[in-house]
Protein backbone atom coordinates (compact mmCIF):
# COMPACT_ATOMS: atom_id res chain seq x y z
CA UNK A 1 0.00 0.00 0.00
CA UNK A 2 1.54 3.52 -0.99
CA UNK A 3 0.84 6.81 0.56
CA UNK A 4 0.65 10.21 -0.77
CA UNK A 5 1.88 10.24 -4.26
CA UNK A 6 3.43 7.16 -4.67
CA UNK A 7 1.95 4.65 -6.60
CA UNK A 8 1.10 1.03 -5.40
CA UNK A 9 4.09 -0.89 -5.68
CA UNK A 10 6.73 1.77 -5.78
CA UNK A 11 8.95 0.45 -3.07
CA UNK A 12 9.08 -3.04 -4.96
CA UNK A 13 10.10 -1.38 -8.14
CA UNK A 14 12.99 0.97 -5.96
CA UNK A 15 14.24 -2.84 -4.77
CA UNK A 16 14.16 -4.34 -7.81
CA UNK A 17 16.09 -1.06 -9.45
CA UNK A 18 18.89 -1.46 -6.60
CA UNK A 19 19.10 -5.33 -7.65
CA UNK A 20 19.12 -4.85 -11.40
CA UNK A 21 21.82 -1.97 -10.58
CA UNK A 22 23.93 -4.21 -8.85
CA UNK A 23 23.78 -7.18 -11.25
CA UNK A 24 24.65 -4.88 -13.77
CA UNK A 25 27.42 -3.58 -12.14
CA UNK A 26 28.88 -6.78 -11.16
CA UNK A 27 28.65 -8.27 -14.29
CA UNK A 28 30.59 -5.01 -15.58
CA UNK A 29 33.19 -5.76 -13.31
CA UNK A 30 33.95 -9.43 -14.91
CA UNK A 31 36.59 -9.75 -16.36
CA UNK A 32 36.93 -9.79 -20.61
CA UNK A 33 39.02 -11.23 -23.60
CA UNK A 34 42.18 -13.16 -23.36
CA UNK A 35 43.77 -13.90 -19.99
CA UNK A 36 47.11 -12.48 -18.74
CA UNK A 37 50.21 -15.06 -18.42
CA UNK A 38 51.34 -12.87 -15.68
CA UNK A 39 49.87 -10.86 -13.30
CA UNK A 40 49.29 -7.29 -14.34
CA UNK A 41 50.04 -5.88 -10.78
CA UNK A 42 52.99 -8.05 -9.67
CA UNK A 43 53.89 -9.94 -12.67
CA UNK A 44 53.68 -13.40 -11.06
CA UNK A 45 52.62 -16.64 -13.36
CA UNK A 46 49.44 -17.00 -13.24
CA UNK A 47 48.76 -20.89 -13.27
CA UNK A 48 46.79 -22.37 -16.15
CA UNK A 49 44.07 -23.71 -14.20
CA UNK A 50 43.00 -20.16 -13.23
CA UNK A 51 43.49 -18.71 -17.05
CA UNK A 52 40.73 -21.31 -17.66
CA UNK A 53 38.71 -20.90 -14.93
CA UNK A 54 38.24 -17.22 -14.98
CA UNK A 55 38.72 -16.20 -18.87
CA UNK A 56 39.98 -12.74 -19.19
CA UNK A 57 42.25 -12.74 -15.58
CA UNK A 58 44.43 -10.01 -15.34
CA UNK A 59 45.43 -10.82 -11.56
CA UNK A 60 46.83 -13.37 -9.66
CA UNK A 61 45.27 -14.85 -6.56
CA UNK A 62 46.82 -12.82 -4.21
CA UNK A 63 46.47 -9.25 -6.33
CA UNK A 64 42.42 -10.69 -6.82
CA UNK A 65 42.38 -11.19 -3.14
CA UNK A 66 43.37 -7.80 -1.94
CA UNK A 67 41.90 -5.83 -4.71
CA UNK A 68 38.66 -7.46 -3.43
CA UNK A 69 39.47 -6.25 0.32
CA UNK A 70 40.05 -2.57 -1.02
CA UNK A 71 36.43 -2.98 -2.61
CA UNK A 72 34.82 -4.39 0.04
CA UNK A 73 36.00 -1.51 2.21
CA UNK A 74 34.38 0.81 -0.11
CA UNK A 75 30.86 -0.73 -0.20
CA UNK A 76 30.31 -1.19 3.36
CA UNK A 77 27.89 1.51 4.04
CA UNK A 78 24.44 1.10 4.07
CA UNK A 79 23.12 4.36 1.91
CA UNK A 80 19.23 3.58 2.58
CA UNK A 81 19.92 3.37 6.44
CA UNK A 82 17.86 1.31 8.53
CA UNK A 83 14.35 1.73 9.43
CA UNK A 84 15.47 2.89 13.25
CA UNK A 85 17.86 5.36 12.06
CA UNK A 86 15.41 7.04 10.19
CA UNK A 87 12.67 6.84 13.31
CA UNK A 88 15.75 8.91 15.73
Amino acid sequence: MAGGFAKDGAVQDQIDATVEDAVKHARDQLPRGESLMHCAECDAPIPEARRQAVPGVRLCIACQSEHDDENRLRSAINRRGSKDSQLR
